[in-house]
C-alpha cells in the first residue's frame, strides 16, 4: 500500500513537472516570463538555462550555407534555386589524405595501425543453436584477402575485370571485395531482390567470369534459368560445394573452388599488388532501373574514399567521438551503398562489424549477444521497434503506463528546450527508457535511418527514448550513399534529412508539370547533388547518364522542400506520377501512404 502512494506521487509530480515545461515552452513563444512558476519547479541553474534559450530559438540556427543565388528559368530552361553546403566547406572542400585516396589504401592503412583489433565477426551454428560471436583481426582478414587476390591472378584474371559477388553479408563477402581492390579488379554484388532475372542480366551486362558465391545462392547461380552463367571461367564458394554442385559446375564449363582449397591456391601462388589510381573504377552497383532492366552504377576509388574522409569530418565536431570499440551490427545488404560505406567507415577507424546470422526476424538475439554501440536501418527496422515497445506498453498496468509517458513528455520537453538527450533527464533515461535500449543489446550510442524517409513519430520516439544520437540520412548509390546528413541532439530536424554533405552541394531545381518551384514559399522541387562524391555514370549507358547528369548536377529524381536554414524534407517523388487519360496526373507516393494506413499491408 505504501508503495502504490509513493508511485501515484510520482505521477502527481511528474504530470506538473510537464505541464510546467510545456507552460515554459508556451512563455518561450510569446517572450512573456512568470519567474515565480519558474522557480516554483526549477533550479535556479535550470532557470537560468531556460532564460538564456529565447534567443537562440528566435535565431534560426544554420545547418547549410548559401554559396549561390537562384535563378529564374529561360530560353526553355528551368528555374533553380540557391546552392547550399556544408557549413564546413562553406570556403572550399576540405583536402583529401593522398596517401588514403583509394579503398584499398584506406584498409592497409588501418591493417598497419590496428593489425590485433577485432575486425569480422560471426556466429557459428553448434549443437543446434547459435553461438558466441567469433572474430578475424585485420591482420588475420588482410592475409586472407592477399591469398584470394593471388589466387584470382593466378587464374589469368586481368586489371580492370568485373568480379561478381553473390550472398548475404559475412567475412567472406569482405575478403573478396578486398581482394578486387588489391588488384585493380571491379567488385560487381549480385543479388536477386531486384527481380527474377536479375543476377543473370547483371552477369551478361558487367561481362562478369569470376563469382564468388555463399553456399546457398550455388544452385540459383548454376540454374538453367541463369543463362549467362555458361559465360563463367571460375566459382569460389564460401564454404565448401556438394557433390553435385561441382558436377553441375563442371557440365558447363565453369571451374569451381571451395573456400579454402582458393586461399591455399593463393599462398602457395603470390602475386604482387597492382597499383591504384583514385579515377579507377572500384565498384558497379546495379540498382532498380525505370526500364524494367537493373542499372549499373559506377563509383570511382575517389567516390568510396571521399565519402569516408566526409563521414569522419562530419563526426569530428560531435562531442561523442568514434573510436576502435564501436562495434556495428551488419544486416543491410552489402550489395547496397549504405551498408557498403558504414563498413568501410568502421575499418577506416579500426573498429569491428559483426554479422547477423541471416534470419532478421531472429536479428534481436544478434543484438543482445553482440551488443553494437552504432545500429543502420531503413525506417521500417524501427518501425518495428516502435511497435515493439508500445506492445509492451499495453501489457503494463495503467499505473505504470502513465509513468512512462508522463517521463517521456518530461524529457522531450527538456530537449525541445535545447538539452541534449544525455542531459534531458537521467532519472527518465534511468527509470523507463534503459529498457528500450536494453531491447537494442544495451550499449548503442548512434542510430541511422536511411533509404526513405522516416515518419517524425518514430524519429522522435527514438530519440527520446533509445538513449542515443538518433540521425537520418538521404543518398542514393549515385551520390555514393551521402548526399545530405542530419545533426543528432536538433530537435528542429525531426521529418528533415539535414543539410548538404561535407563534399557536395545541393540545390533545388522546377518541376512546372507537378507545381514545384524552387523560389516558391516554400522552395520545392527536383533535389540536384553535385560534388566529389557523384557517381561517374551509368554502365554502358550513355544516354541515361546524360539525362540524370546536366551541366554536373545530378537529378535525384526525389522532391524536397527547403529550409532558410539550408535543410531539406523530402515530400515527393518526381517518376511516381501517373498521366491518367484525362490529363490528371496521380502521386503514386502518396497512394502508397494510404494503402499502408491499413492494417492488412505491411509494406
Amino acid at each position: 500500500m505504501e508503495e502504490d502512494i509513493d508511485v501515484g506521487e510520482s505521477v502527481r509530480k511528474m504530470s506538473k513537472s510537464t505541464e510546467m515545461l510545456e507552460e515554459v515552452i508556451q512563455m518561450i513563444s510569446e517572450e512573456k516570463w512568470n519567474d515565480v512558476k519558474l522557480r516554483e519547479l526549477f533550479t535556479e541553474e535550470e532557470v537560468s538555462h531556460i532564460r538564456r534559450i529565447p534567443l537562440s530559438l528566435r535565431t534560426m540556427k544554420m545547418f547549410a550555407v548559401k554559396v549561390e543565388e537562384g535563378r529564374d528559368g529561360r530560353d526553355g530552361q528551368p528555374s533553380v534555386g540557391p546552392v547550399y553546403r556544408n557549413l564546413i566547406s562553406q570556403h572550399e572542400f576540405p583536402p583529401i589524405d593522398p596517401n588514403l585516396s583509394t579503398a584499398w589504401e584506406m584498409f592497409r592503412a588501418s591493417v598497419e595501425k590496428y593489425p590485433g583489433n577485432r575486425m569480422l565477426g560471426w556466429r557459428e551454428f553448434l549443437n543446434h543453436k547459435w553461438g558466441p560471436y567469433v572474430w578475424k583481426t585485420y591482420k588475420q582478414v588482410y592475409e586472407e584477402t592477399l591469398c584470394a587476390g593471388s589466387a584470382l591472378r593466378a587464374h589469368g584474371i586481368q586489371p580492370g575485370a568485373r568480379v561478381g559477388i553473390y550472398g548475404s553479408n559475412c567475412p567472406q563477402w569482405i575478403v573478396a571485395m578486398e581482394a578486387c581492390s588489391s588488384h585493380s579488379l571491379i567488385c560487381v554484388p549480385l543479388y536477386d531482390t531486384l527481380g527474377p532475372g536479375a543476377v543473370d542480366f547483371i552477369i551478361d551486362h558487367a561481362d562478369i567470369d569470376f563469382v564468388f558465391v555463399q553456399d546457398k545462392k550455388v544452385k540459383e547461380l548454376l540454374s538453367s534459368e541463369c543463362k549467362h552463367a555458361r559465360r563463367l571461367k571460375l566459382i569460389v564458394c564460401f564454404t565448401s560445394l556438394a557433390e553435385e554442385e561441382k558436377d553441375r559446375a563442371t557440365s558447363i564449363g565453369v571451374k569451381s573452388y571451395s573456400w579454402n582449397d582458393f586461399l591455399h591456391m593463393g599462398k602457395e601462388n603470390p602475386s604482387e599488388l597492382l597499383p591504384l589510381q583514385p579515377f579507377d573504377i572500384c565498384t558497379i552497383m546495379y540498382t532498380s532501373g525505370t526500364s524494367g532492366d537493373p542499372k549499373g552504377v559506377i563509383l570511382t576509388h575517389e567516390n568510396i574514399s571521399t565519402c569516408i574522409r566526409g563521414v569522419d569530418i562530419f563526426l569530428e565536431q560531435f562531442e561523442d567521438k568514434m573510436s576502435v570499440n564501436d562495434v556495428y551490427i551488419s544486416f543491410l545488404p552489402l550489395a547496397h551503398i549504405l551498408d557498403r560505406v558504414i563498413e568501410e567507415y568502421f575499418f577506416h577507424k579500426g573498429a569491428s562489424v559483426g554479422y547477423y546470422h541471416g534470419d532478421i526476424n531472429e536479428i534481436q538475439a544478434d543484438l543482445m549477444e553482440l551488443k553494437p554501440t552504432f545500429l543502420a536501418g531503413v525506417p521500417r527496422v524501427f518501425e518495428r521497434v516502435h511497435e515493439g515497445v508500445l506492445k509492451a506498453l499495453e501489457e503494463l498496468n495503467p499505473v505504470r503506463r502513465k509513468i512512462f509517458g508522463m517521463l517521456y513528455n518530461y524529457k522531450l520537453n527538456w530537449m525541445k528546450l535545447g538539452y541534449k538527450q544525455k542531459d534531458a533527464s537521467p532519472i527518465a533515461d534511468l527509470l523507463a527508457f534503459r529498457k528500450v535500449k536494453a531491447r537494442l543489446g544495451g550499449r548503442i550510442r548512434l542510430i541511422v535511418s536511411g533509404g526513405a524517409p522516416l515518419s517524425s513519430e518514430v524519429e522522435e520516439f527514438l530519440r527520446v527514448t533509445s538513449c542515443a544520437f538518433v540521425s537520418q540520412g538521404y543518398g542514393l548509390t549515385e551520390t555514393c550513399g551521402l548526399a545530405t546528413a542530419g545533426f543528432p541532439d536538433e530537435m528542429c530536424l525531426i521529418g528533415t534529412v539535414g543539410s548538404a554533405f561535407v563534399y557536395n552541394e545541393v540545390r533545388l531545381e522546377e518541376v512546372p508539370e507537378m507545381g514545384y518551384d524552387p523560389l516558391g514559399d516554400p522552395p520545392r522541387g527536383e533535389i540536384c547533388i553535385r560534388g566529389k562524391t557523384a557517381f561517374a555514370g551509368y554502365y554502358k549507358n550513355p544516354e541515361l547518364t546524360r539525362e540524370t547528369m546536366r551541366d554536373g548536377w545530378f537529378h535525384t529524381g526525389d522532391i524536397g522542400e527547403m529550409s532558410e536554414n539550408g535543410v531539406i524534407r523530402i515530400i515527393d517523388r518526381k517518376k511516381n506520377l501517373i498521366k491518367l487519360s484525362q490529363g490528371e496526373y496521380v502521386a503514386v507516393e502518396y497512394l502508397e501512404k494510404v494503402y499502408c494506413v491499413s492494417p492488412t499491408i505491411e509494406d
